[in-house]
């Protein structure tokens, strides 16, 4: 009863108070006040002001009747997915976010952003999650720890130094990357500011999962991957071709011809999608490339990266620190070798190379095959350090890791094709392979018309020293750094792979630009 009582008594003194006014209740017709026709001017000049400015915020016709948009803001992106990542990553304010060139002359990242995905986590997360079934031979869950460098190491009874040393899986690739993606200075999240667009796919880990499957559960995520970024509006900006991606496999596991669960590995590279990117893989397809001469096919867009060793370092101190120990290090061995045998299998010269090693009293071999364990870290880094010369036969593929660890050891790599290592990573060795390493070709050994000892024992100590010397100068260029490090102060393996892929998607553009096919 209170309210309506007091409402009652508010209208009664409103009334009150306009009885008390001048010409309240007399019936006579006012003359507006010439203040009031400008009030009431000026009431309708800003509801006019109003009514356009919501017209325009809501795309309203009065406002697209009289000004045409410019052409600069027409033609910015009309989603929202298309300026901001998934996970919210906001793009610098600072930049201008459609003029790829108008950043500010001090701009370190100038010409090197690079826009990362977040994809659902069946793509990666979910995988690594799974770490008990990626492979049929072993548990891969230790291996995924410490952003995929696996458990650490200590000295190995005096091998390594005692940090920076990792029981790394090569096939955990993609996780160091990924990581070391995540940590990058010049992330952005405006994709039209990027010099080019990461997908963090784990690729390696899929394959592995499947491999004595049926094709289609092998392709199936590599089919999901592919539906996935056609659709997304970066994908159409170039139709990927400024996208790349990591897999810690060869093109063998990658590429498969043919729907023939017979055949091995996934179809993951020949997918039309896919081959629009570039992928950085640990071997690529000989059959993509002219005669050896590492001539690019212009269908392929594969690119070679340095397998994954043991040493992970945080710095270019403990860089500097690991090659004065194999510089110094005493080599009481001019050849080795470390591997298993391939019987029955014609690809590869193993067993003669295990037969001359053996009959030498200057090879060191050790045999994988006779109960030495080569998944040991120290104990081939043990041979290698101390050996002259290593031999670097081809293993299931025309490349193998070993080829790193014994750079890495500061050991002369002996190759016996030259797509070993001559045609698969060019960005990360020397232009002139005498520098560094040795070719003895395969058909000689097997014709048994050369012997690996004479041939060796011919070079000089001078052009021995140098050629370590070249080799010890290369394992900057082939580790892959701590991607949880804070101080990164070299380029490693992967800096060099992310600034052929910045050249490579830069020049795509440029022939774009004057309508050359990319």
């Amino acid at each position: 009863m209170k309210p309506t009582t007091t409402v009652a008594a508010n209208s009664q003194n409103k009334a009150m108070d306009a009885a008390d006014k001048p010409d309240a209740g007399t019936g006579a017709a006012v003359r507006p006040s010439r203040t009031c026709y400008l009030v009431i001017l000026s009431t309708a000049l800003w509801a006019l002001v109003f009514f356009v400015m919501h017209s325009s915020m809501h795309g309203g016709g009065v406002v697209s009747a009289f000004f045409k948009p410019a052409a600069a803001f027409s033609s910015l992106p009309t989603t929202l997915s298309s300026i901001v990542p998934v996970g919210g990553q906001q793009p610098p304010v600072s930049v201008a976010p459609v003029n790829r060139g108008a950043t500010s002359p001090a701009d370190r990242c100038a010409g090197r952003y690079i826009y990362m995905y977040d994809l659902p986590p069946r793509f990666n997360e979910d995988l690594v999650r799974g770490c008990r079934k990626l492979s049929p031979w072993m548990d891969m869950c230790a291996y995924v720890s410490n952003c995929g460098m696996g458990p650490a190491l200590g000295d190995e009874g005096g091998v390594f130094q005692p940090r920076g040393w990792y029981a790394t899986d090569q096939f955990t690739l993609e996780i160091i990357s990924h990581c070391r993606m995540r940590r990058y200075a010049c992330l952005t999240g405006d994709p039209s500011l990027a010099a080019a667009v990461y997908v963090p796919f784990y690729a390696a880990m899929d394959a592995g999962r499947y491999f004595f499957n049926a094709t289609t559960a092998r392709d199936a995520l590599a089919l999901d991957l592919a539906d996935w970024l056609v659709g997304r509006p970066e994908w159409r900006a170039m139709g990927g071709r400024d996208h790349f991606m990591v897999a810690g496999r060869t093109s063998w596991e990658l590429e498969r011809k043919a729907d023939v669960d017979e055949e091995w590995g996934n179809k993951l590279l020949t997918l039309p999608a896919i081959r629009n990117m570039t992928a950085l893989i640990l071997e690529t397809s000989p059959w993509d490339r002219g005669n050896f001469d590492g001539t690019e096919a212009k269908s392929w867009s594969s690119l070679a990266i340095p397998y994954p060793t043991y040493f992970h370092p945080e710095a270019a101190a403990d860089v500097a620190a690991w090659q004065e120990k194999v510089r110094g290090a005493e080599r009481k061995w001019l050849f080795s070798f470390a591997g298993a045998p391939r019987p029955g299998s014609k690809k590869t010269i193993r067993g003669e190379i295990i037969r001359q090693c053996g009959a030498s009293s200057r090879c060191n071999l050790f045999d994988c095959g006779s109960g030495a364990s080569c998944y040991w870290p120290g104990g081939a880094t043990r041979v290698f350090v101390g050996s002259e010369f290593c031999l670097e036969p081809r293993g299931d593929t025309l490349t193998r890791r070993s080829t790193f660890d014994a750079i890495l050891a500061g050991c002369i790599p002996v190759f016996f094709h030259p797509g070993s290592a001559y045609t698969q990573y060019g960005m990360h060795f020397p232009t002139d392979p005498n520098s560094y390493s040795v070719l003895i070709m395969h058909t000689d050994v097997t014709g048994r018309n050369v012997s690996i000892e004479e041939t060796l024992s011919r070079i000089s100590p001078e052009a021995v020293r140098a050629m370590r010397e070249e080799v010890i100068r290369l394992i900057p260029r082939v580790v892959y750094a701590d991607p949880r490090s804070t101080k990164l102060d070299f380029k490693d393996a992967f800096d060099i792979a992310l600034d052929a892929v910045v050249d490579r998607v830069a020049k795509r553009r440029r022939d774009k630009a004057i309508g050359q096919e990319y």
